[in-house]
């Protein structure tokens, strides 16, 4: 992308949001939690069952809020943070032993200065995701980290078996560990009209990519394709705690620049 970049601040910027959660048709309570304020946008998929689940999630969505009391925050912020909430949930577990074993997934977004100007930043831990949506073409932003996600990439399954696999809900990542896990990273220029989806896989394992592209093609308001998605969710079984966070970004910046629906670069930290 060339010179021009619109900005994720100032008063011709507008970013809208919605977000809907639900425990499901078949669990007893929820262990995904979510933010939505500010600039930082998250799905939290909690796991340990006996509450500590929804422990876990809470902590991580929690950690992430405080991006908002910073005024100047780069991707490498954001890395340190996730690594400070793994932390933070293994001492919470250390303090709680009915808590031993619990873990979170996180997947988010939220806005970095690189190079001096705004840019979004993707982050993903697990298999909840993000998807993009822009020039009516939508893309999945984050990888899963989970066995059949490996088991697709090594050949061994088609995508379409990874769906119904005995083994799609075992991730090979998550927050809670140790030693604690890398974060995948994604930093990009924003795109007015861009939109995206972030989704705990209670929403992705019910419902296909071309649903969800459906729901943003066919509502503006985020908060109505976040319960839109919920529902189709819940229609198709619900057999997990679903969670839905949608992003729409607006400006009334001129943006000259050709439409680009991928990434820029992947940061990879070590």
């Amino acid at each position: 992308m060339s010179g021009h970049y619109a900005s994720l601040t100032g008063p011709d910027v507008r970013i809208r949001s919605g977000s809907a959660t639900h425990v499901g048709r078949v669990r007893d309570h929820n262990e995904d939690s979510l933010i939505a304020e500010g600039l930082v946008y998250a799905i939290a998929d909690g796991m340990g069952g006996h509450a500590a689940g929804e422990v876990a999630s809470g902590i991580a969505v929690q950690s992430l809020g405080e991006l908002n009391t910073r005024t100047h925050v780069r991707s490498e912020d954001v890395v340190a943070l996730l690594r400070h909430t793994n932390n933070r949930i293994l001492e919470s577990a250390a303090h709680h032993p009915e808590q031993t074993g619990m873990g979170t997934t996180v997947a988010g977004l939220t806005v970095v200065d690189a190079g001096g100007a705004d840019h979004w930043i993707v982050f993903n831990v697990g298999d909840s995701r993000v998807y993009r949506f822009l020039g009516n073409r939508m893309s999945m932003v984050t990888q899963d980290h989970s066995e059949v996600r490996e088991m697709v990439d090594a050949g061994l399954i088609t995508a379409e078996e990874a769906l119904r696999h005995p083994l799609r809900n075992i991730i090979t990542r998550s927050l809670g560990t140790d030693p604690g896990p890398n974060a995948d990273v994604w930093v990009f220029p924003p795109h007015p009209g861009e939109r995206f989806v972030l989704c705990s896989d209670g929403l992705s394992n019910e419902v296909d990519d071309r649903t969800i592209m459906v729901a943003l093609q066919k509502y503006d308001d985020p908060q109505q394709v976040a319960d839109a998605l919920c529902q189709a969710a819940l229609d198709a079984g619900g057999r997990d705690n679903i969670s839905v966070v949608v992003v729409a970004f607006d400006s009334d910046e001129d943006d000259t620049d050709e439409a680009d629906t991928a990434p820029r670069h992947t940061l990879t930290p070590t």
